[in-house]
């Protein structure tokens, strides 16, 4: 009761204050951004989610969409409005992309239905449009598809600097976003069951530390996206390291850079939402439990207020989670509970986070795909409860922007009705 009547007071000061956010827009279905706002519909965004990169392949095979389906399901019944999955699979075995600029109709048709049981389960997308990382093909096969070519490249780094490759890629953007879904008849370009778009899992460039490279090539990638689909909000992908635009932040990266800069890569005009991912299992393996949730204390609080107040846009934990191969039930789910307490802490306020995608769904019959974070509800009572339960907390905040939404809508229209009134009477 006392997180509900501090909500209630926020809501009453910002009728009060009549934030910007209150004014009604077209109920189109895009989600759009304002400030550290998500709008959608003309109310303030928030929602619960979580990442599923396989949804694409598995839904190529008609006779394995039920599990698409189910996960969707399964998903919706625990209060889930947001999942993230795989735009790409570049060459190798079943590619959505054969080679540069050649495409795989079954492939595609398995992303169509993705996009259409998505809509019809009330889940928004973010399509991610290549890896970093060699699984399903990266900027690896990327810049061996240039080297094929005649292209002089030692490095796969030169992803993000051979124009011959950057032309490859935004191929691949226009083609996703001009695609004309076999299901719905909608483009993707037009479709608000996307939420955003992202322009890499994870970009990451060794060969320079400073960030420019990665800045250099988010800003081209950004533009030239936006000059398709002005529609969409963007993402750049990244997990959230500091750089050298904020040189005193270093110390709360662990001990490695990656060559992108959180504060100056997100500063980008065309990059919409602000992303961090946070695997503390990972980034610090040698360290004890207690050491890595304070780790995770640490980096959550100064993202969500660096987004607050430097960035001034959305931030989405777009990546979390914890191996069950290394770790008890109990401490996945407390690393939950951290995560979902510092959303919603900052949600409840009207702060810059606005929602969290954990790492991952499955659903059941999914053995050859389990890594240790999978999260399977039927097997993960205790995960499920806490994800039900940030669900709910989450949906409660858009119910009452919701019912300011309409009070303002109702004293707006009580006005017209007053004035027109006293005009008839004169």
């Amino acid at each position: 009761m006392k997180h509900y009547w501090s909500l209630v007071l926020f809501f009453v000061l910002l009728i009060q204050q009549k934030r910007t956010f209150l004014h009604v827009k077209a109920d189109d279905g895009f989600i759009r951004s304002e400030g550290v706002q998500l709008m959608l519909n003309g109310s303030p965004f928030y929602a619960n989610g979580f990442n599923a990169y396989w949804l694409m392949y598995m839904a190529s095979d008609p006779s394995q969409r039920n599990k698409v389906s189910s996960a969707f399901q399964e998903a919706k019944d625990h209060g889930l409005t947001m999942a993230r999955t795989w735009g790409f699979s570049d060459g190798g075995y079943s590619p959505l992309q054969y080679s540069p600029g050649s495409y795989n109709e079954k492939m595609f048709q398995g992303l169509d239905f993705v996009i259409s049981e998505a809509k019809k389960y009330g889940i928004k997308l973010v399509l991610s449009l290549v890896n970093n990382y060699d699984q399903y093909g990266g900027k690896k096969q990327y810049v061996n598809w240039a080297r094929n070519q005649g292209q002089p490249i030692s490095s796969d780094e030169e992803f993000f600097t051979n124009s011959v490759v950057k032309g490859y890629y935004k191929n691949h953007i226009k083609t996703v976003l001009t695609r004309v879904n076999s299901l719905t008849g909608i483009a993707y370009k037009d479709d608000p069951t996307i939420m955003a778009w992202e322009l890499m899992n994870e970009p990451r460039c060794y060969s320079d530390l400073s960030g420019r490279t990665i800045q250099a090539w988010i800003t081209e990638m950004a533009s030239y996206l936006k000059s398709i689909d002005g529609n969409h909000l963007l993402e750049a992908g990244l997990e959230g390291f500091y750089g050298q635009s904020s040189s005193e932040k270093q110390q709360d990266n662990p001990n490695f850079q990656v060559g992108t800069d959180f504060i100056a890569n997100n500063q980008i005009p065309g990059i919409d939402i602000a992303t961090v991912h946070s695997y503390p299992d990972q980034w610090l393996p040698s360290s004890s439990d207690e050491t890595q949730i304070s780790f995770l204390n640490n980096w959550l609080y100064h993202h969500i207020q660096d987004a607050q107040n430097i960035l001034q846009k959305p931030l989405i934990l777009a990546e979390f989670g914890k191996s069950s191969k290394t770790s008890s039930a109990n401490q996945r789910d407390e690393l939950f509970n951290r995560v979902y307490s510092a959303i919603y802490s900052s949600a409840s306020g009207g702060g810059a986070a606005v929602g969290g995608m954990f790492w991952q769904l499955f659903t059941e019959g999914m053995d050859s795909f389990r890594d240790g974070y999978e999260v399977i509800f039927s097997e993960n009572p205790s995960t499920a409860a806490i994800i039900t339960e940030e669900s709910q907390k989450l949906n409660r905040i858009r119910k009452m922007y919701s019912r300011l939404r309409d009070m303002e809508k109702w004293n707006r229209a009580r006005g017209i009705r007053s004035a027109n009134r006293v005009n008839n009477e004169n």
